[in-house]
């Protein structure tokens, strides 16, 4: 299995609502659908809307709050054409992720779905992201969502 270094952090009110081992799972796999096999360290934090807000706004110049953000470090090469040379640690860095809790359970009921599906689907668009996958064209869009399908599919099979 993968070696996977996964902070999670999780704000105040929404300790205690997220499965941790879920969001995990989601990380994990995805990193192995993308043929990942380098020890690996992400961060993840769960967080209400004014703190996406703001991180969207500073980064991005979006005044509003969004479902998740990716801030990657470093990319591994991906069918993008991108190529990351390994660090001396042998450890792929990648970055943060940042997803609203709120934001998560709006799209949960708009969609019909667990708030825990949601969560771990932001989760894996998340992770791709910081493997370089993006959703600007057409194409690439599909590819993304090819391997979001796919890896969430396999987290509901087991």
């Amino acid at each position: 299995m993968l070696n996977c270094r996964l902070s999670i952090q999780i704000e105040e009110p929404f300790v205690g609502l997220v499965a941790e081992d879920w969001l995990r799972r989601a990380a994990e796999l995805t990193l192995v659908a993308a043929g990942l096999s380098s020890p690996v360290e992400l961060g993840l934090v769960i967080a209400g809307d004014g703190t996406v807000r703001e991180l969207n706004r500073s980064y991005r110049g979006v005044d509003n709050t969004t479902d998740v953000l990716a801030f990657a470090l470093s990319q591994p090469g991906n069918d993008e054409g991108e190529h990351f040379i390994m660090p001396p640690d042998k450890t792929l860095h990648l970055g943060e992720i940042f997803i609203s809790y709120r934001q998560a359970e709006r799209q949960a009921e708009e969609q019909h779905h667990p708030l825990g599906r949601e969560l771990a689907l932001l989760v894996i668009h998340g992770v791709l992201h910081l493997l370089g996958y993006d959703h600007e064209r057409p194409e690439a869009e599909q590819r993304m969502r090819a391997m979001e399908t796919r890896v969430l599919d396999a987290m509901e099979k087991e």
